[in-house]
């Protein structure tokens, strides 16, 4: 259904042997790590879907997404290369506020099948659709977990019977996320995706956001604001429309090679006219 050289020429990845928990980990870490969290196709106008197969072709012609399009294509790969994989409903909480357990606006995977020293039952969380999140799988097993300079927590969810709770870092954007034990079908998630690609509700209609996970912590653009987490901090302002796509494609490895030059104006001008209404609210 997809062109796997294709997409693991995209990961810089090469692949030998049968299935493991140190491959898993490889392939994990070279696709947070080099395609990335973004939500720019819904500021660009341009509609998508949950459908893994267009997923992963646009990852492959080098653009990312989010929770939906990169679990959903990444599921794919894993399967295509003969991983037992099994997608699962979830929801992240965004903070005190609001209510844990699954929304649907979280697509979550797990592998099975790959048992290990620290991993007996042989089940893994696998997630590429945290932005900030995950690094590395985490063994599906109660814990508190260190990654770089982030700690995460696992344990059984309070919110979904016989489900999972990821605790993320308290620095981390976001403080939760609650999943289901059961499989779900990719249709599951159509209305939410829906919702958060369209209303003016949404925070991925309010917000322009790009994600992007490395071994030393993580980088965050919200709107105009640049944010380094972990083994470095700092907060900057980007001010034109030059280093805006200069840093898209230097630090997010998002170079936009399929945007026009029209649509990169559009886009900045959107993009430059949320960041003073936002500054102005400030």
């Amino acid at each position: 259904m997809i062109d796997i050289s294709a997409y693991l020429r995209r990961l810089r990845v090469k692949i030998d042997g049968p299935p493991s928990a140190e491959t898993l980990c490889l392939l994990h870490r070279a696709h947070v790590e080099r395609v990335p969290y973004e939500n720019l196709e819904i500021w660009l106008g341009r509609p998508t879907t949950v459908d893994p197969t267009e997923s992963a072709t646009r990852i492959i012609r080098g653009r990312g997404g989010y929770c939906y399009h990169l679990n959903g294509a990444f599921s794919l790969l894993l399967e295509a290369l003969g991983y037992r994989v099994t997608r699962h409903f979830g929801g992240v909480q965004n903070d005190a506020e609001t209510p844990a357990g699954a929304r649907g606006n979280h697509l979550v995977l797990t592998v099975s099948g790959l048992p290990g020293p620290d991993n007996p039952g042989g089940e893994w969380l696998v997630d590429q659709g945290l932005g900030d999140g995950l690094h590395d799988p985490l063994p599906l097993v109660e814990g508190v977990y260190r990654q770089g300079p982030f700690t995460y927590g696992l344990r059984p969810s309070e919110a979904e019977p016989g489900g999972w709770r990821f605790d993320h870092d308290p620095r981390g954007s976001f403080l939760g996320m609650d999943f289901r034990p059961e499989p779900a079908e990719m249709s599951a998630f159509a209305a939410m995706h829906e919702f958060l690609s369209t209303s003016p509700e949404s925070g991925f209609v309010r917000v322009a956001t790009v994600q992007r996970r490395d071994a030393g912590g993580a980088d965050i653009l919200r709107g105009l604001v640049l944010t380094r987490l972990g083994d470095r901090e700092h907060t900057q302002i980007v001010e034109t429309e030059h280093d805006y796509f200069e840093m898209l494609a230097d630090v997010f490895a998002l170079p936009l090679d399929d945007v026009t030059p029209a649509e990169r104006a559009k886009l900045w001008q959107r993009l430059w006219t949320a960041h003073e209404r936002w500054a102005g609210r400030r």
